[in-house]
């Protein structure tokens, strides 16, 4: 390794905790921007007018969905809205579709995209190729400020593992933080990025067997809070107050 690389890559062990932090950012980026979206087809009367009646949830399932989740009553029926306008953009079943997710980002239709894939598989809770509301709860629920750390941890390492094999294998870094930065425009030289990537196993691989487990995966994460300090978006704290409009036909109070 060469003088030039060590001070491009630094060197400590934080260092190289904040560029992988910095590599899940722009997938927490699009489930942010993913509400900010939506909220402005409330303002200006945007998409398709969704079957009310279809889409709708009573009142006992709209209270189980706040039991198991940090949001209230009130904000759980707030994403009802946000849900009901995205699931209801092309295919009207009260359900989010991958294309509907695409276009609710602004995102070109056609084509791969791997960083959109893993929003969607992440929220696909059930694994049958759509998304129903308490898919829907359950996932931002993660991103809620009073989620626990361990619900945290384990979204950041389900992010990680591609292949869902219950383990991050160096390939799966690669091609994930590649996306990432071709999503940013951004480009490293192949040598610097493995050395990153050689680094984070370095120190994320605790029993060097070339792949970072859940438990290795924890321990790097405690040592490095840091990796998770993208992984609150402070506004789910008070939805109905961030975004009013979603909220103006609500039935349900707290």
């Amino acid at each position: 390794m060469d003088s030039s690389n060590n001070s491009l890559l630094g060197s400590s062990s934080l260092t190289f905790a904040e560029k992988l932090c910095t590599a899940a950012l722009p997938i927490l980026e699009i489930i942010d921007a993913l509400i900010f979206a939506v909220s402005s087809c409330f303002d200006f009367n945007c998409g398709k007018l969704s079957n009310r009646n279809k889409l709708s949830y009573d009142y006992e399932e709209i209270v189980r969905l706040s039991q198991g989740s940090h949001f209230t009553v009130n904000e759980v029926e707030a994403l009802h809205e946000l849900f009901k306008k995205l699931s209801s953009s092309i295919i009207d079943d009260g359900l989010i579709h991958k294309e509907e997710l695409k276009l609710a980002l602004f995102t070109a239709t056609s084509g791969e995209n791997l960083i959109l894939d893993r929003v969607f598989d992440l929220f696909d809770l059930k694994r049958n190729g759509v998304i129903d509301l308490e898919e829907f709860v359950r996932s931002l629920n993660v991103f809620h400020p009073n989620a626990s750390l361990e619900e945290k941890i384990k979204f950041a390492f389900k992010l990680y593992d591609l292949g869902q094999t219950g383990f991050i294998e160096r390939e799966e870094v690669k091609q994930l933080v590649i996306a990432i930065l071709a999503e940013s425009h951004m480009k490293l030289s192949d040598e610097l990025l493995e050395l990153i990537i050689d680094k984070t196993f370095e120190d994320a691989d605790a029993d060097k067997d070339g792949k970072i487990s859940e438990a290795d995966w924890k321990a790097f994460v405690m040592q490095h809070p840091l990796l998770l300090r993208n992984m609150t978006l402070p506004h789910l704290k008070d939805v109905t107050t961030v975004f009013p409009s979603f909220v103006f036909n609500t039935e349900v109070e707290d």
